[in-house]
């Protein structure tokens, strides 16, 4: 799988080799809130939004580790903005097929003892509202986040501790299907040193308390859930902030 370390500032969309694109000030007109085309221009986010905001170099999650302890994640690389070709794995590809796949972004990340990897997704899909409301409904419906034949597709980074980030290093997922937003976040976490995890719990199952596997006591699903929570949360608010911009001081219509 081709991949790109990309260190420093840019464009999500001039991510490429550390380029950055600059389209210049775009003036955006204001769409109703809910309707369509406010729903469309959410999606444009991913190209306007930097890299660092929406995965940054570093995340820290204050009690977000087993037993409420802090956990924190460093950046080892970011991947080329592209497809979603060989992204999941086929059924996975399947169910999410009928939204569409206008852009996948990812990063992968070490935790700070550098013992474990997490490669974090945004799908960026081409469906409209109610078509990622149905793909929400059967996520959940369904159960699908919690099969192991649904599992996203880590990426790897050659000199760094996620080098050996392969298929049969996935020790734990989570996968949030937003409803009202066109995106998909995921994260799938491994062990840094590359063993294999012939098998692997959803984020759900190995937080469980009492959890004894290796997955759970490593904290892996605290990983991808924690990192899938970090991005998730930085979207929404990059698109709030975007759509619904906050007027400055002397900026407000007069009543």
């Amino acid at each position: 799988m081709a991949v790109c370390v990309v260190v420093g500032l840019g464009l999500i969309g001039g991510a490429v080799g550390g380029a950055v694109i600059d389209h210049g000030p775009q003036v955006v007109p204001q769409a109703a809130p809910g309707s369509a085309a406010e729903f469309g221009q959410a999606r444009q986010v991913w190209h306007s939004a930097p890299v660092d905001t929406l995965f940054p170099p570093t995340v820290a999650g204050k009690g977000a580790g087993p037993g409420g302890a802090d956990r924190a994640w460093t950046r080892v690389g970011v991947a080329a903005p592209g497809g979603c070709t060989g992204a999941f794995d086929p059924l996975l590809d399947q169910v999410l097929a009928p939204t569409g796949c206008l852009r996948l972004l990812r990063a992968t990340y070490v935790d700070s003892t550098s013992t474990t990897v997490t490669t974090v997704g945004l799908l960026v899909t081409s469906a409209d509202a109610a078509g990622m409301q149905a793909l929400s409904r059967r996520w959940s419906g369904e159960h699908l986040g919690v099969r192991t034949d649904l599992i996203p597709r880590p990426v790897a980074f050659p000199g760094t501790p996620a080098a050996g980030f392969g298929t049969k290093q996935r020790g734990s997922w989570d996968v949030e299907v937003s409803a009202d937003l066109p995106f998909v976040v995921y994260a799938v976490s491994g062990f840094a040193d590359g063993r294999a995890i012939p098998s692997p719990q959803p984020a759900s199952v190995a937080m469980a308390a009492g959890a004894t596997t290796a997955p759970a006591q490593a904290g892996l699903g605290h990983d991808a859930t924690g990192l899938a929570k970090a991005v998730h949360d930085r979207l929404t608010a990059t698109v709030d902030a975007e759509l619904h911009p906050t007027p400055t001081a002397g900026t407000e219509k007069p009543r």
